[in-house]
């Protein structure tokens, strides 16, 4: 199921890491399984497991704790904004109520032609730009009003086309 060139990304992850220790390489190794496929699927955390020496339950509990891995498919642009306290007060629950009815979805849900899903988030650690939004955990997004997330949406849109 995985790949072995995020095999060998795995291995470049552990080499961090004492010998000993290479479980300490578990968010690394579930990022880049959520990378290739996607998400992070029960197999895949078998994966994981077993190239890291470490019970399932172990990595599951990983898996499960963290906000950042996703448990289920996805679309093909996860947005997360922010709803913590300062994005609250900076309009983070309106970017989010915005983004719900522009697209159709509830928070959790993903659009019908599979390009959008729609999470709340924790901090992102630019509360001074709120409201914040993260773009496939990887592009963050700051003072989206919403012209700016009507013209991220289409951009969006526009570049991926159905997914």
């Amino acid at each position: 199921m995985i790949s072995d060139a995020s095999k060998e990304r795995f291995a470049r992850e552990v080499a961090k890491f004492p010998a000993d220790q290479k479980q300490s390489a578990v968010m690394a190794c579930l990022a880049i399984v959520q990378q290739e496929l996607g998400w992070v699927s029960p197999e895949s955390e078998k994966e994981v497991a077993q190239y890291l020496g470490m019970a399932p339950m172990a990595v599951h509990e990983v898996t499960t704790f963290y906000n950042m891995y996703n448990q289920k498919p996805v679309g093909k642009y996860k947005l997360n904004v922010c709803t913590n306290l300062p994005c609250q007060l900076g309009g983070g629950q309106k970017a989010l109520q915005h983004l719900q009815k522009r697209l159709g979805i509830e928070v959790g849900q993903t659009t019908a032609d599979g390009l959008f899903t729609l999470q709340p988030s924790e901090c992102q650690g630019a509360c001074a730009d709120a409201p914040v939004l993260l773009v496939n955990d990887r592009s963050m997004c700051s003072f989206m009003s919403n012209d700016k997330l009507d013209q991220l949406i289409d951009g969006l849109k526009k570049d991926g086309g159905p997914a």
